[in-house]
């Protein structure tokens, strides 16, 4: 390392050294710390020491409507199931993860740890614990910690001075599985807003996350830890939720076709996904589950005209005919597109311009788009052109 960018660095510990004794100096006394009302205890790593928590659920515990017994299948996997509090919601190299907390599936219930950091300083000791607990496990299952909560332990580690624990253990991330399913059928896929309608838990006295960074530097500058029982609260709450979400989603998206969804959204959601593989067969049959399950009409519609495309890149031409022709005939969504559709075969493969041009225009009457246009257009000068051919006599 450049002689100059050393000195620079220890310029730059020895301030923080002084910023912390500063810091320390005019900290109540560590009597008036009342941490223990968190439950837990103080543990002391080779980097000093930390706070933490631990908690467990038995089988017979009731998450809203379901209860822990159904996590039984999940026991056997090395997974383990992470969740961080933050002191901001950006991320950034300046964003301290106060709470960790992680849990595994046992035979008997869910056992829950939370590292609790209740300064800076106890950090280094925190993350060479949490990376101690992973050892035992081969996958992380989070809810957005591709994107949030593994980058910014990482970035934490890398600070500290130590290798991060994420580089050997599979990741999987419940967000993207999640909004696959439940986007079409909800407003929000946040994971309190699953926890209450797929689990039918209702937080009650929840804090919201937006002031948890609050919470904790109001804890730093009282050493009063009671309101943070909360954020602790909140943070197991998640993790128990985030372990039911490991046991329907990953289940799912095995076995489609299997799985017992009943709702046309969910349906639409998955045949979607399905599409995007290339399954197109399985895509199809969950596309008529969705017509069939569907309480709007919207729905109904929606599942019918993505049931179509795939029906026609399966090449099963009458199948596809017999959907757009029963939406070209209602009042939806997708009319208009159901009449271009029906327009594009009569031209390419019945060679039929007088019908093509009919549902050309009939759809141009619904909707005024610059392609059916263009289309209308060109299908009317082709039949010109037809017209204007002498006729053998």
């Amino acid at each position: 390392m450049d002689s100059s960018l050393e000195a620079q660095l220890a310029l730059l510990r020895k301030r923080i050294a002084n910023i912390d004794a500063r810091f320390a100096a005019s900290r109540p006394a560590a009597g008036s710390e009342d941490v223990a009302c968190l439950g837990g205890g103080e543990v002391e790593t080779q980097h000093g020491v930390h706070w933490e928590v631990e908690r467990f659920w038995p089988a017979s515990h009731n998450h809203g409507s379901v209860s822990v017994e159904r996590l039984a299948s999940l026991a056997g996997r090395r997974w383990v199931y992470l969740d961080t509090e933050t002191t901001g919601l950006a991320g950034g190299a300046g964003t301290l993860a106060f709470l960790i907390g992680a849990a595994r599936i046992t035979p008997d219930g869910v056992q829950l740890r939370q590292w609790f950091i209740r300064e800076h300083g106890e950090e280094p000791s925190a993350l060479a614990s949490l990376a101690a607990y992973l050892e035992e496990f081969d996958t992380l299952v989070t809810y957005n910690g591709r994107t949030y909560d593994q980058p910014l332990l990482e970035t934490r580690y890398t600070l500290a001075r130590q290798r991060t624990p994420f580089s050997r253990l599979e990741h999987l991330d419940l967000l993207y599985g999640a909004r696959r399913l439940w986007k079409l059928r909800f407003e929000s896929c946040r994971l309190v807003e699953l926890e209450r309608q797929i689990l039918g838990h209702e937080r009650q006295g929840d804090v919201p996350g937006e002031l948890i960074p609050q919470l904790y530097f109001e804890f730093l500058r009282t050493r009063r830890a009671a309101r943070l029982k909360p954020v602790l609260e909140h943070n197991a709450l998640d993790i128990l939720s985030l372990a039911f979400l490991a046991e329907i989603i990953p289940t799912v998206f095995a076995d489609p076709l299997a799985c017992h969804l009943t709702h046309a959204a969910e349906l639409n959601g998955l045949a979607r996904w399905l599409v995007g593989q290339g399954r197109l067969e399985e895509a199809s049959e969950l596309y008529r589950r969705a017509v069939t399950a569907a309480t709007s009409d919207d729905l109904m519609f929606q599942a019918l005209w993505e049931r179509g495309l795939v029906e026609k890149k399966l090449e099963r031409t009458s199948e596809a005919l017999t959907i757009w022709t029963d939406l070209a005939a209602t009042a939806n969504a997708h009319r208009a597109a159901a009449l271009i559709e029906l327009a594009k075969h009569y031209e390419h493969h019945e060679k039929n311009i007088f019908m093509a041009l009919e549902c050309a225009a009939e759809a141009a009457r619904l909707e005024n788009s610059a392609d059916i246009a263009h289309r209308l257009e060109r299908l009317e000068g082709k039949l010109a052109r037809r017209q204007r051919q002498p006729r053998l006599r």
